[in-house]
């Protein structure tokens, strides 16, 4: 028999959890204040754009091991363990923002207050150091009105998901890491991810929160890095997709080949957030961290670099072919092809955008608000119909690998100037275009 936990927060991140370990047979309670997003997961359906997602989530609810609720005393009540997925997005000022977290904590600790039996409290958001120590636990116990380690316990447990590819990266982690003051109070979490194979660390709550942190921001200066050194190898006339080959060749010194090729700019809802937070420390503690700061402004003039390669075209119609920052997700949140579609509308251009993963319909929560806050008129330039986007633009923009080599193929024509921002493969681009430019090489 499974372990009985509660998700609150149905994003990404707490709608896979919750669909995952229900896959490995685990009973599992989805809360979220959004009613629809409940009604979705409570009925069968996913409410995220995810690969594999429809088919687990359709089998738990069959099995009656999935099930959803906006109660957060019935959740906690009817669960053993409660795992915390909700957002962390930046301030304007680049603090994190953990004003959900501090809300779900309060609701959390007043359900533990009703509860005669122990309960495991499981931070999965990202935070900085100290955050669960610090912050969240005495919220728990002035709520709850109990002692952390007697009548209830405190664990962080870090998530390594990548959107498009998010179940896999739950069911075959590179690692778990499960953070508590006191290893005995893992037990549980030791048992919820018996099936899931990769090495365990057992580590400091601190610890836990900061290898998030140490993967976020390497995996941005990767891309900062490989796009600062593509342009280069473009500007010298140097072939930059032979370079990145031979230097990802190198494993004796740990480097991979992950977020190591030349492309667009990085975005979604980790890596310009998770930066943001770290300088913004920075700076509290009177630190200078020269490279780390650079990276956003390096990042906002990837985006510009892209404005200008559509500029110097001299054309006016354009098609763009993806928004979400990356395929096989329909997440919007800090996409940098959203913003090079809104710049390029400011421009006065007349722009189509395509992305078979993105209905406005299917939108909710902050990823709705996100794009109904930057542009929200985008609905009267996307379309769901390939052909008529393309039909009248002068510049095709490649934004994300949603399009098929066959789609581009059936209905590019030779006249029209692609732009590529993902760095195609070979054998993946369309073959008789006029002029295919990529923006680092």
């Amino acid at each position: 028999m499974g372990s009985s936990v509660s998700i609150f927060g149905l994003g990404y991140v707490g709608s896979v959890s919750a669909a995952c370990f229900s896959s490995l047979g685990h009973k599992v309670i989805g809360v979220d204040v959004s009613r629809p997003k409940v009604e979705m997961l409570g009925s069968g359906r996913t409410p995220i754009v995810e690969a594999r997602m429809a088919e687990l989530v359709a089998a738990g609810h069959k099995a009656g091991l999935l099930t959803a609720t906006t109660d957060a005393n019935e959740a906690v009540l009817n669960s053993d363990v409660s795992f915390v997925c909700v957002g962390t997005p930046s301030l304007k000022n680049g603090k994190l923002d953990l004003s959900h977290i501090e809300h779900v904590a309060a609701e959390i600790g007043a359900a533990i207050r009703l509860k005669k039996s122990p309960h495991v409290f499981v931070l999965r958001s990202t935070v900085l150091a100290g955050t669960t120590e610090t912050i969240v636990l005495p919220i728990l116990e002035k709520s709850s009105g109990k002692k952390c380690g007697k009548d209830f316990t405190v664990c962080y447990n870090p998530e390594f998901m990548r959107e498009g590819s998010a179940v896999a990266d739950f069911l075959n982690p590179p690692y778990t890491i499960l953070g508590a003051s006191d290893t005995n109070h893992l037990a549980p979490l030791r048992e919820l991810y018996k099936q899931t194979p990769g090495t365990l660390y057992e580590v400091t709550i601190p610890v836990a929160e900061m290898v998030k942190y140490f993967s976020n921001v390497y995996h941005a200066v990767k891309v900062g890095f490989a796009n600062e050194m593509g342009t280069m190898c473009k500007h010298l006339g140097v072939d930059a997709q032979q370079v990145t080959k031979i230097f990802t060749s190198d494993s004796k010194l740990n480097i991979s080949p992950a977020y190591l090729s030349p492309g667009f700019a990085f975005g979604g809802s980790c890596l310009p957030k998770d930066l943001r937070a770290i300088t913004y420390k920075a700076k509290e503690l009177d630190l200078k961290l020269p490279m780390l700061e650079s990276l956003m402004p390096s990042n906002a003039e990837h985006v510009d670099r892209a404005v200008e390669m559509v500029l110097d075209t001299g054309k006016k119609r354009i098609a763009q072919l993806g928004l979400s920052f990356k395929a096989g997700t329909d997440d919007l949140r800090e996409s940098p092809q959203v913003q090079l579609i809104k710049r390029l509308m400011g421009e006065g251009l007349d722009v189509k955008v395509w992305d078979e993963d993105v209905s406005l319909g299917r939108l909710a929560g902050s990823n709705r608000q996100y794009i109904e806050e930057v542009i929200p008129h985008i609905g009267s330039v996307l379309s769901d119909d390939l052909q008529a986007v393309l039909a009248n633009a002068e510049v095709v923009i490649l934004g994300n690998k949603s399009a098929s080599k066959d789609q581009l193929e059936k209905h590019l024509r030779p006249e029209q100037i692609v732009i590529d921002l993902i760095h195609l493969d070979k054998a993946r681009r369309p073959e008789g275009a006029k002029k295919y430019e990529g923006i680092c090489w």
